[in-house]
C-alpha cells in the first residue's frame, strides 16, 4: 500500500520534491512548492477541460441554433488550440502543461461542425470533421518539421486576437452574446490565467507563455461582454414585461 501511494504521489511530484516533503519534512521548499502547485494546476485544468465546452455544445443542440457564434472565429480558435498542443507534444513538454489542448480541440471541432450543421450545411460539417482528423494525424506524426510547428505556434498570438475580436465584434453588432455559454467562457478565462503560471514553471518556452497571456486578455474581453449584455438583456426583458402589463 505504501509503495502504491508513493507511486501516486510521484506521478505529481519529482523524486527530489518527494524527498523534501516526505523524507526531510521540508514543506517550505520554494522550488518544490512552485513545481507542485504548477503540476496540480495543470492536472486540474486538464480535468476541467474534459467538460469545459460541453455547456456550449449542449446549449447549441438544445436550441438547435448556433446564432451569434461566428464560424470563422471558431476556425481560428481551433487552429490556435491545435497548433499549441501539436507543438507541445512534439517538443515533449509534460502532458500536464498542455493536455487540455487535446480535449479543447475535440470540443471546438464539434462546435464548428454544429455551427455548420445548424447553419444549413450538414454535408460540410461531416467533411470538415473528416478533414480535421486527417490534418491533426499528419501534424502530430512527427513528419512535420519542428520549425514549422514553432511558426504555427508563433502565429497563434495574432490568430487568438483575430479570432476573439471577430466574436467580440459579432456580439457588439448583435447587441448580445447569442448562444455563447457563460460557464464555458468563464472556465476558459480562468484556465488561461492558470496556464501562464504553469507554462513558466513547466516549459519555460517564451512563445507558449506569450500565447497564454494574449489568450487571457482575449478571453477576458468576452467575459466582460457576457456580464455587460447579461444586464442589458435583463433590463430589456423587465421593460417588455412592464409594457405587457400596461397593455
Amino acid at each position: 500500500m505504501a509503495e502504491f501511494l508513493k507511486g501516486m504521489i510521484l506521478s505529481v511530484l519529482s523524486e527530489k520534491c518527494y524527498n523534501e516533503f516526505f523524507v526531510r519534512y521540508n514543506f517550505l521548499d520554494e522550488p518544490c512548492l512552485k513545481a507542485t502547485l504548477s503540476k496540480g494546476l495543470g492536472i486540474g485544468i486538464i480535468a476541467g477541460s474534459i467538460l469545459v465546452k460541453v455547456p456550449q455544445i449542449l446549449k447549441i443542440v438544445a436550441n438547435k441554433s448556433a446564432e451569434g457564434i461566428n464560424i470563422y472565429g471558431v476556425y481560428l480558435e481551433l487552429f490556435a488550440i491545435t497548433a499549441n498542443f501539436a507543438y507541445s507534444y512534439i517538443m515533449n513538454f509534460p502532458f500536464s502543461a498542455w493536455g487540455e489542448g487535446t480535449f479543447l480541440a475535440i470540443q471546438t471541432a464539434i462546435i464548428a461542425s454544429l455551427v455548420l450543421h445548424y447553419g444549413g450545411s450538414p454535408g460540410k460539417a461531416t467533411v470538415f470533421l473528416a478533414t480535421y482528423v486527417g490534418l491533426v494525424s499528419a501534424v502530430v506524426s512527427g513528419y512535420v518539421p519542428k520549425d514549422v510547428l514553432w511558426n504555427m505556434q508563433a502565429v497563434n498570438v495574432p490568430i487568438i486576437v483575430i479570432a476573439k475580436s471577430i466574436q467580440v465584434l459579432t456580439n457588439y453588432k448583435n447587441g448580445s452574446t447569442g448562444q455563447l455559454s457563460a460557464v464555458t467562457c468563464l472556465l476558459l478565462f480562468g484556465g488561461s490565467i492558470a496556464r501562464i503560471f504553469t507554462s513558466i514553471q513547466e516549459t519555460g518556452d517564451s512563445i507558449i507563455i506569450i500565447t497564454y497571456c494574449v489568450s487571457t486578455i482575449a478571453n477576458g474581453a468576452l467575459v466582460l461582454q457576457l456580464f455587460w449584455y447579461w444586464n442589458v438583456v435583463k433590463t430589456t426583458k423587465n421593460v417588455n414585461k412592464k409594457k405587457k402589463k400596461r397593455i
